[in-house]
């Protein structure tokens, strides 16, 4: 895609897909073009880049806790399922 392309597709979302559309229609706004940027950064990211990103959005006890029954679930425990995620209230609004 080109960066108008994924430009395009961040501010509208993506129809029947569940990617929701950031932004009013008609705004222009920078965040937009920075998430633009950051999407074509990510093939060059550095495992120090990748380290601060972790240490900047630390995970809660429940996504450490999921992670682990799926990782067990995935590695033949099957006494661990992997429980549903549940997403507080009000998140899919964002």
């Amino acid at each position: 895609m080109s960066d108008g392309e994924l430009y395009y597709t961040i501010k509208n979302g993506v129809r029947l897909s569940g990617m929701p559309a950031f932004g009013e229609p008609g705004d222009d706004d920078l965040a937009s073009w920075k998430l633009v940027a950051f999407i074509r950064h990510l093939p060059l990211l550095t495992q120090d880049e990748e380290l601060e990103m972790k240490q900047l959005n630390p995970k809660t006890p429940e996504e450490i806790e999921e992670e682990q029954q799926e990782e067990n679930f995935l590695n033949g425990d099957s006494s661990t399922q992997p429980q549903p995620h549940h997403h507080p209230k009000g998140a899919e609004q964002r």
